[in-house]
Formats: C-alpha cells, sequence, structure tokens
C-alpha cells in the first residue's frame, strides 16, 4: 500500500468532523478521563482543549496539585490532538516544566496545539493555565503514527 493509501483513514469527511468522531469515540472508554473528571472545552484537527477541576484527592503534601495530575491533564490533551487525524497515535517523549502550582478548586485547562507533523511523526505543544490564564505548566509532545491503524471507524 502507497503512503497516499495508509493516510486514507477520513473517507473524504471533513476534517473537523472527523477530529469530533475520534474524540467520541476515544473517550467512550477512556477510563482515564473519567476517573479524573476531564472534559472537553474544544476539539479540532491538530488540537484539542481540555479542562479539569483539582479535587481534594488530587492535592499533594503541600496543598497543590500533584504535579502527576497536571501532567495527566497535558497529556490527555495531547493525545486527543494527536489523534485527531483517526490515525492511531502515541507520545514517544514529553517534556513538562512546572511554572506554578494548581490550587484546590481551581478549573485547569489544557490547550494542545500542533506544532509539526509529516510522516508518522509530530511536534505538539501543550500549555496548561488556571482560571485568571496564568500558566501553570507547559510540555512539549512528540508523537508517532502507527501506520494505517483507524482510531474509529467512520
Amino acid at each position: 500500500m502507497t503512503e497516499a493509501g495508509y493516510r486514507d483513514l477520513t473517507n473524504g469527511l471533513d476534517p473537523q468532523l472527523v477530529a469530533e468522531r475520534v474524540r467520541d469515540g476515544m473517550s467512550e472508554n477512556d477510563r482515564v478521563l473519567h476517573a479524573n473528571g476531564i472534559r472537553f472545552e474544544a476539539i479540532g484537527p491538530g488540537y484539542a482543549k481540555v479542562t479539569m477541576t483539582v479535587r481534594e484527592d488530587m492535592l499533594n503534601g503541600f496543598d497543590i496539585c500533584h504535579g502527576g495530575f497536571i501532567t495527566l491533564l497535558a497529556d490527555t490533551a495531547f493525545a486527543y490532538a494527536c489523534n485527531s487525524g483517526n490515525e492511531q497515535t502515541v507520545a514517544s517523549g514529553i517534556s513538562l516544566d512546572f511554572m506554578a502550582p494548581g490550587r484546590p478548586g481551581e478549573v485547569l485547562c489544557a490547550e494542545a496545539k500542533e506544532v509539526f507533523a509529516a510522516g508518522r511523526t509530530g511536534v505538539y505543544d501543550i500549555s496548561v493555565t488556571n482560571p485568571k490564564g496564568e500558566l501553570i505548566a507547559v510540555m512539549r509532545g512528540k508523537s508517532y503514527r502507527l501506520k494505517g491503524r483507524a482510531v474509529v471507524e467512520l
């Protein structure tokens, strides 16, 4: 099969519609999403925006959001952004830097944007902010596409 043949996993549908169907299909069985109360604010080709409320059980010994939960939120946005074209894609690496703590009760927002995608690899920038728009963390994700494997049937 040619490279172009592998890439035709959208059945000619509008890219926005494909992203929405991928979100719906992936989220149906995404236990991490549901267990942590992660909600979608937006989805699009190469883009995802999700939110999560910092709960008491997410706090560390300093009464701030554990970094693992902030990373989880950023990684979730990353996963949905890089799979939005309906080709199974996994993370090959991330780098995350914390800027400020997440506080109890805050709704944190992670926004993932595709920077570059070609062949099997991609690069995504993800920002995590609090309700005031202050930067909590920044993450860069590198992705790897599993050639020819659809995320959902369209």
